[in-house]
């Protein structure tokens, strides 16, 4: 007979004695339940222990966690947390080098769990903590362990960055900007650096002025990675942090020191593999950057500005130079006129009495002229090229470059997510960005002589204009998907995949997708379906068997703790824990935590997922709203929450849970998945009757014979 529900068979350790098998009651209290343990090995004074998981990361047991506590788990009886910090509250400040540096070794391991983190705090433990930093000249092991432990306090949320002194803050400044200071040291404070920025202005202000770019530089340079990894975390926390208009003096600083020639040497093709984390700060640099382009994008033009109207003019007077050299005196003022509406026109300006007009639309708004201007002034013969051969066609086939700029601009806005705010995961980010200054204005020069090559291919005229731009559209995005190294080889990548060949593309990605509509062809789709997706359901079972691993995100920032999930090879049991970086597949026995698939009762997604409702900020992000899925376990109110690395390992996971719960596969992986091996394995057995066309009815059974006198008589045959 199964144990009640509220009853969880355990073994409980402790050092020199015997394990206990219990089982433990959920409804008793857990003083109770110590007591009881402590009387079977004759401990006296019960409430100075504590119950905390013997694998793991030894979390403390209490109230509010003992219901994740499964059959077969392993527990430890310990010292209690009350008890725990106040021994090494006292450890900390004692004399003894060895004893105080032992103390904050413990402190910093303990100083993960919630439980004891409390206690340390609320016996003042983090004074103790500012004081071994203000005070002390040790840069050595014990500081190492002292700002491990802070960091590990502070991330528990009881205390507000706010409250750390200036003299605490400098210190941790003097570490960064020392250069005799071990690496371990220096990657710590720049961690808590990147923690205390987002917080409060009056500390974003505080770490900009003490920590110069020129030192977050200074350690991007160097070869350790981690290091180099902590300085680009703070850089892109201060990025972040920092007004439109600091962000931008920022940039323009770093652009000086080029940052960008060195990263896109000295990282993206280090010799190392680039980690995830690298990825997602290079991403969320490239966007940061690239949005800066955001307040010329929603700035209309304004016709009564000279500066403006200048530009404007510039462009005409650079693509008809010969005949504005004519003196003004020439010419009446009618005739001057009539004269530049012509130009405006040949320009390719919708509006060519009043040009100002058509760059009121914003977005791209300014953008589009600023691109428009640069394309006229470093590439000035393509520029020219462009106008003069457009002015010599016929009306209709010319292909107007003010208009196509203008839409070029706004279509290069939209695929590189100019004004949107950055993604707390995404590492999309593109590497030719980083080898080439004024990335954006050179993307627009190549697309916009790709705008009129495309043109010419396509034997367009005005009505074609948006067929064209979806055209050009189309070839940006799948030569960015290529992730060329430079713009050079984009240049080469995208001139090479010309209309030709994206027609190609399109008949051969329509050939796949379609299938054969045939009544019979159908009938047999259907007869297919089970089997097929019975084997897709195998293939979910045995991705979750492999596992994945995991990354642990917070709603104050990203993290960079990882944990591994799996299931066993019965199908009956997900295994979980955390893993250090760089595992890649650890043995289920190294995955101490466990669910029994027959306690799972339901798979939540997206914005029904509790770690999702708990987010401190008003506007979710919508990547981790995509990729993240609850298993509800036992109660309601216990889950197992997830955030998948990519959607296609969302899809898998989710399908795979769905399978073990025994409902139906939600995931479009699993359509896609049924809709390629339905394609194969129609094509298979209809191979036969290629170039035979396929009724939609079957042919009419013919009525039967009037006799059946056509039968052969083999008994007659043998006479």
């Amino acid at each position: 007979m199964p144990p009640p529900k509220d009853v969880v068979k355990i073994a409980i350790q402790m050092v020199g004695a015997i394990p206990q098998l219990i089982e433990l009651e959920q409804t008793k209290p857990l003083s109770s339940v110590l007591k009881d343990v402590c009387d079977a090995w004759s401990l006296p004074n019960a409430e100075r222990y504590a119950l905390q998981y013997a694998d793991g990361r030894q979390t403390y047991i209490t109230e509010s966690n003992r219901r994740d506590i499964k059959n077969g788990s392993i527990l430890r009886l310990t010292t209690s947390p009350d008890q725990e910090a106040e021994q090494l509250y006292v450890g900390i400040q004692s004399k003894n080098v060895d004893v105080k540096t032992d103390s904050l070794k413990k402190l910093a391991s303990l100083s993960q769990d919630i439980t004891f983190a409390q206690e340390f705090i609320s016996r003042n433990g983090l004074k103790q903590i500012y004081s071994i930093v203000e005070e002390g000249n040790d840069t050595g092991e014990m500081l190492a362990h002292t700002l491990k432990a802070f960091t590990e306090l502070m991330e528990h949320d009881f205390v507000s960055w706010e409250n750390l002194s200036t003299v605490f803050i400098k210190k941790i400044v003097s570490y960064v900007n020392m250069n005799a200071v071990d690496a371990s040291i220096q990657q710590l404070s720049l961690s808590i650096l990147e923690n205390m920025v987002p917080t409060s202005r009056l500390l974003f202000e505080v770490v900009r002025k003490e920590v110069t770019l020129d030192r977050l530089f200074t350690h991007l340079q160097v070869t350790n990675a981690q290091l180099q990894l902590k300085a680009m975390a703070l850089l892109i926390a201060l990025l972040l942090s920092a007004t439109d208009a600091e962000r931008q003096d920022m940039m323009d600083y770093l652009r000086e020191k080029n940052i960008r020639q060195f990263i896109h040497k000295n990282i993206i093709h280090s010799s190392e593999p680039l980690g995830d984390e690298m990825a997602h700060y290079l991403y969320v640099l490239q966007s940061v950057s690239l949005n800066l382009c955001e307040h010329r994008m929603k700035m209309s033009m304004d016709p009564y500005s000279q500066e403006q109207r200048d530009l404007l003019q510039s462009l005409r007077q650079t693509a008809f130079e010969s005949e504005s050299e004519v003196p003004a005196g020439s010419f009446s003022t009618e005739r001057r006129r009539s004269l530049c509406a012509k130009e405006f026109r040949k320009l390719g300006f919708l509006n060519n009495s009043n040009p100002a007009e058509d760059l009121r639309r914003a977005p791209p708004g300014l953008l589009a002229l600023d691109n428009m201007v640069y394309f006229s002034r470093n590439t000035p013969s393509a520029y020219s090229r462009f106008i003069l051969e457009n002015s010599s066609r016929e009306d209709k086939h010319e292909c107007p470059f003010a208009r196509s700029s203008i839409q070029l601009t706004l279509i290069l806005c939209e695929i590189l997510h100019i004004g949107e705010p950055c993604s707390e995961t995404a590492q999309a980010f593109y590497p030719m960005f980083f080898g080439q200054d004024h990335f954006f204005e050179e993307l627009f020069c190549i697309c916009i002589q790709l705008v009129n090559k495309t043109w010419k291919e396509m034997r367009a005229t005005q009505e074609d204009f948006d067929k064209v731009m979806q055209v050009v559209r189309e070839q940006i995005t799948r030569t960015l998907n290529l992730r060329p190294t430079s713009v050079e080889l984009f240049k080469t990548r995208v001139n090479t995949l010309n209309y030709s060949e994206i027609l190609k593309l399109r008949q051969t990605e329509r050939l796949h997708q379609e299938e054969t509509l045939a009544v019979p062809v159908l009938e047999l789709r259907e007869k297919l379906k089970p089997e097929l997706l019975e084997l897709i359901r195998q293939q979910r079972l045995l991705h979750l068997c492999e596992g994945t691993l995991f990354r642990k995100i917070s709603s104050r920032r990203r993290q960079d703790k990882l944990w591994y999930c799996r299931l066993s090879p019965n199908h009956k049991v997900l295994h979980y824990g955390d893993v250090e970086e760089g595992v890649q597949s650890p043995p289920i026995e190294s995955l101490t935590e466990k669910i029994p698939v027959a306690d799972m009762k339901m798979l939540l997604v997206g914005k029904e997922c509790p770690h999702t409702k708990e987010k401190s900020s008003g506007k979710q992000n919508k990547d981790v709203l995509e990729l993240a899925f609850s298993i509800v376990h036992d109660v309601e109110e216990y889950c197992l929450n997830f955030v998948a690395p990519t959607r296609y390992e969302f899809c898998l996971w989710t399908d795979g849970l769905n399978v073990l719960l025994g409902k139906e596969m939600t995931s479009e992986r699993t359509q896609t998945d049924l809709d390629v091996l339905l394609s194969m394995e129609l094509k298979l057995r209809l191979l036969d009757l290629e170039n035979i066309s396929i009724p939609d009815d079957p042919p009419p059974i013919p009525k039967p014979p009037s006799n059946l006198n056509f039968c052969y008589d083999f008994s007659q045959a043998e006479q």
